[in-house]
């Protein structure tokens, strides 16, 4: 399996927006990326997430911003807790009001102890975050049919509130698994180091022409 840094694009065809992650899965994962999209308002969402050498993660930070309001949230992991930190400049809540949307709440969590099961950290809207799972479980070279439930701290963007969540990865051959959280499910098509190729109703990767 390549091991080597990557530069990965996927555009969005859920809404109008791209992703950029600069990889490194030498040991592990190392990764830092940029989303843009316009939905539910226009938004920059900067991150950095690495895990240990067996795909755990250990850390994320993000940084979301837009017209009048910024925020950001920090997630840690040791000794088998989760610590997490947020802060927001501005409004986020307020802009989106205006919108027409509803507001979001605050960012981060109110308990993070409700995280301690996790072992992996989930980006809305973001392909990526799809193969911290995939790699850690070994799932593109398990049986067809293979499934796992797994615990996951998922922030959401643009509002970076993280909930604890339960994922079901269920292994279809070495270039395919399905994705299943709540009602919503996918066939996901990954490449060779399994990232995100082709993600039904969320992204699909660019390439050079």
């Amino acid at each position: 399996m390549p091991t080597t840094s990557k530069s990965l694009l996927w555009t969005r065809t859920d809404t109008d927006g791209a992703e950029h992650a600069l990889v490194d899965d030498g040991h592990g994962l190392a990764a830092q990326g940029t989303q843009l999209a316009v939905d539910p308002v226009p938004y920059t969402c900067r991150y950095q997430v690495t895990t240990d050498a067996d795909w755990a993660s250990v850390r994320l930070e993000v940084e979301v911003e837009g017209a009048g309001w910024r925020r950001s949230v920090r997630l840690e992991r040791a000794t088998q807790r989760w610590r997490v930190t947020a802060a927001e400049q501005g409004d986020l809540d307020a802009v989106l009001a205006a919108a027409g949307h509803t507001p979001a709440g605050l960012p981060g969590v109110e308990d993070p102890d409700r995280l301690a099961d996790a072992l992996d950290v989930d980006l809305g809207g973001s392909p990526l975050f799809n193969t911290l799972p995939l790699r850690r479980l070994g799932l593109n070279t398990a049986p067809p049919d293979t499934a796992y439930t797994i615990s996951v701290a998922w922030v959401l963007v643009p509002s970076l509130v993280v909930l604890a969540t339960e994922q079901v990865y269920t292994g279809l051959g070495p270039s395919r698994f399905r994705y299943a959280s709540g009602g919503f499910g996918a066939e996901v098509e990954v490449d060779p180091g399994g990232y995100v190729l082709r993600y039904p109703g969320l992204a699909e990767r660019a390439t050079s022409r």
